[in-house]
């Protein structure tokens, strides 16, 4: 009787049921970004914070609050991270290299897609940021964009507030190849200091 109980179990517990986006509302929500920010000038082994600001500029709840990252490197692929670029290197099995290192994403952001995050709900004149800690890894010039979505099952659509344009940008990063100078202060704290 237990092993038709769990058989039972089993077979409901496995797909079926509602589709994951059903619940998801179609239409346009209008957005503002209201801070978009990552230094342009870092070093490696530095670490630098990437924030992007949205504020529901609508009458509306936006259902999933999302932003994308991804590089905006000439030779992307879709395999490529976000906080990476594609190697044109023949024989490798995974073309993405990182050019900064996720320290930290935006807290309770994680989905299952690849490059978002999201905030949840986004209630009218509300603003949520997204905070993402990085390392600079490789030394160049390299530029990461973002893109803003309303949900994550593509129904919900952003847009910024006065027009039909979807909220997004670009970055573009200069990262040194010298890192800077670090010495343990008379605390035992880490002092790094720029070297030019």
């Amino acid at each position: 009787m237990g092993a038709l109980a769990l058989a039972g179990f089993v077979a409901v517990g496995c797909g079926g049921g509602k589709r994951q986006d059903s619940d998801e509302p179609s239409g346009t929500f209008p957005v503002d970004v209201v801070k978009a920010t990552f230094p342009t000038k870092q070093r490696l082994a530095e670490s630098s914070e990437l924030q992007i600001a949205v504020r529901n500029a609508g009458d509306k709840a936006v259902p999933n609050v999302a932003v994308t990252v991804e590089s905006d490197e000439a030779d992307q692929t879709a395999a490529a991270a976000a906080f990476a670029e594609a190697s044109d290197q023949a024989g490798l099995a995974d073309s993405s290299r990182p050019v900064w290192v996720l320290d930290t994403g935006p807290h309770g952001g994680i989905t299952a897609y690849t490059n978002t995050w999201a905030l949840g709900q986004l209630k009218p004149n509300q603003t949520k940021t997204f905070v993402w800690r990085v390392t600079a890894v490789k030394s160049g010039v390299h530029a990461i964009k973002y893109k803003v979505a309303a949900g994550l099952d593509g129904k919900a659509k952003a847009v910024l507030a006065g027009g039909n344009e979807e909220p997004a940008g670009t970055f573009t990063i200069n990262v040194s190849g010298k890192p800077a100078s670090a010495r343990v202060g008379a605390n035992g704290q880490v002092i790094t200091e720029p070297v030019d």
